[in-house]
Order: structure tokens, then C-alpha cells, then sequence
């Protein structure tokens, strides 16, 4: 996941919204917004602008370090003692 997608995800996660949401918003797909949030996009600065719009902040706000650290796929483990 790029750190500009991680932070997509982290301001629409804080506004509430779903991805479906957001897409509708940006009118594209879903699987599109996914995507874009999981670094599969390569992002124009009118594809920034347009989420900015979206999310009401400016585009800058996707260049600050995520807030939380990305999950981590995998089984959890279980202590051995």
C-alpha cells in the first residue's frame, strides 16, 4: 500500500465513510477506490484534487504520514508458554 493510498484510507475511515461512498463521490468504482488505496493507482494531481474535493481536505493532507500503522495480513500467533 503507498503511503499516499494509506492515507486515502485513513481520512475516509475517519470521515465514515465506506469505499462504496467514496467512490459514488468521486463517480468511479469501487474496486477502483480500492485500488487507489492499496497503491494500485498512480495518482494525477487532478485524481488528488478530485479526492480532496471528496474528502473535504487539501491535497497536501496526503503527503502526511499515515496516523496508524498498516495492518498486517497473517494469522495471529499463539504463545508457546
Amino acid at each position: 500500500m503507498s503511503n499516499v493510498g494509506r492515507r486515502i484510507a485513513e481520512l475516509r475511515s475517519e470521515r465514515g465513510l465506506t469505499q462504496e461512498a467514496l467512490s459514488e463521490k468521486l463517480g468511479v468504482t469501487t474496486r477502483w477506490v480500492q485500488s487507489a488505496e492499496a497503491g494500485g493507482e498512480n495518482f494525477t494531481l487532478t485524481t488528488l484534487a478530485r479526492f480532496a474535493n471528496a474528502l473535504k481536505v487539501p491535497v497536501a493532507d496526503f503527503f502526511v504520514p499515515p496516523t496508524k500503522a498498516p495492518a498486517r495480513p497473517g494469522r495471529p500467533r499463539l504463545s508457546t508458554r
